[in-house]
């Protein structure tokens, strides 16, 4: 968890933070009770500044996802399994929708996009990581019929 951040995305640093903590959540990989690092250790993790992960560990606590026990860290809450999963999909599936209308729109087929969606699936990447170049390739790809 919390293995990558991309400082070139389009997504705040803190967000992919937040993001990454709440796939975890979703996922099952981070349970209630379970501890996350801290603030210094993630920070020289990520490479990032200690205010930026304090951040999002604030946020992610008004969320009602994370708790703060005064000189022994920050912790999963409870019972917030089926809320971050929900949330996950719901953000999930509006990028996924968005995505294809944009890919219809220029012009895209339902295969291409298949394609895409099918090589990006089979492949072992964590989010905001590099897009891998076997992915790439497929801009580059077909000229379907033209």
């Amino acid at each position: 968890m919390l293995l990558s951040i991309d400082i070139n995305s389009n997504v705040a640093v803190y967000v992919q933070i937040e993001n990454q903590v709440q796939f975890a959540i979703a996922s099952g990989k981070l349970q209630a009770g379970d501890q996350l690092p801290s603030v210094r250790e993630l920070s020289e993790r990520l490479s990032v500044n200690p205010n930026t992960v304090a951040k999002a560990y604030r946020d992610l606590e008004v969320m009602g996802l994370l708790y703060t026990r005064r000189g022994m860290g920050v912790f999963v809450n409870k019972g917030i399994e089926n809320k971050c999963r929900e949330e996950c999909r719901r953000r999930t599936i509006q990028r996924m929708h968005e995505v294809v209308a944009e890919a219809k729109a220029a012009g895209m087929e339902r295969d291409e996009l298949h394609e895409v969606l099918n090589r990006s699936y089979e492949l072992d990447v964590e989010p905001y990581a590099e897009t891998p170049p076997e992915v790439v390739e497929l801009a580059k790809l077909q000229n379907r019929g033209n």
